[in-house]
């Protein structure tokens, strides 16, 4: 038997902000508040996917953390992805790229970082 990730819990300000942002990224849904934390998930029942847990905290960590998250654009190339991204809130962030990779690395509206990979997948 194994264990499957069902949750990534994000400590952060606002979780109603960062909730909306990441339900217009992923197209997840807000599924309710669980001790003072917002869900959002994949808006179908018994996805595979994980939810994320938006936890409210005084003082997140900032920096570079040793875990990100990777997309991937399902229904557009990257470049259209990007700009879309771009437009729900994310931003640019520079942590030593060289402008040669096939990804783009951003940081959601409270500046929690991933990447934009190129490579365009199924949605699930």
């Amino acid at each position: 038997m194994a264990s499957r990730i069902t949750e990534l819990v994000i400590d952060c300000v606002d979780p109603q902000r960062l909730g909306d942002f990441w339900c217009e990224v992923l197209g997840y849904a807000e599924m309710g508040w669980e001790d003072g934390a917002l869900v959002v998930g994949p808006p179908v029942a018994g996805s595979p996917l994980p939810a994320l847990v938006l936890s409210p905290s005084e003082d997140p960590r900032r920096g570079k953390l040793p875990l990100h998250l990777d997309v991937n654009p399902t229904d557009r190339d990257q470049d259209a992805e990007l700009e879309r991204l771009l437009a729900a809130g994310a931003r640019p962030v520079d942590v030593g790229q060289t402008g040669d990779e096939p990804w783009h690395v951003l940081a959601d509206p409270e500046g929690n970082e991933f990447c934009l990979l190129r490579t365009r997948v199924e949605p699930v």
